[in-house]
C-alpha cells in the first residue's frame, strides 16, 4: 500500500514538472515572446489612452474655471 501511494505522489510530481517544461518552452519560442510583446503593446495604448482621457477632463476643468468659452478649442 505505501508504495502505491509513493508510486502516486510520483506519478503526480512528473506530471506537474512536465507541464512546467511544456509552458516553459512555449514562452521562450517565437510565439511566446509575440504574446508577451502584444500584451506590454496593449498595456501601454491602454495608459495612454487613459492619459490623454485624464488631459482632456483636466482641461475642461481648467477651461471652466478660467472661464475660457469652449469655441477656442474649434479654432485650433
Amino acid at each position: 500500500m505505501k508504495r502505491l501511494v509513493w508510486m502516486g505522489i510520483g506519478v503526480a510530481i512528473g506530471v506537474i514538472a512536465f507541464r512546467k517544461v511544456t509552458e516553459a518552452q512555449s514562452a521562450l519560442g517565437p510565439e511566446g515572446l509575440n504574446r508577451a510583446v502584444g500584451r506590454l503593446a496593449d498595456g501601454v495604448y491602454d495608459f495612454a489612452d487613459a492619459v490623454r482621457a485624464g488631459m482632456r477632463e483636466r482641461e475642461t476643468d481648467l477651461r471652466t474655471a478660467l472661464g475660457v468659452e469652449s469655441q477656442d478649442l474649434v479654432r485650433r
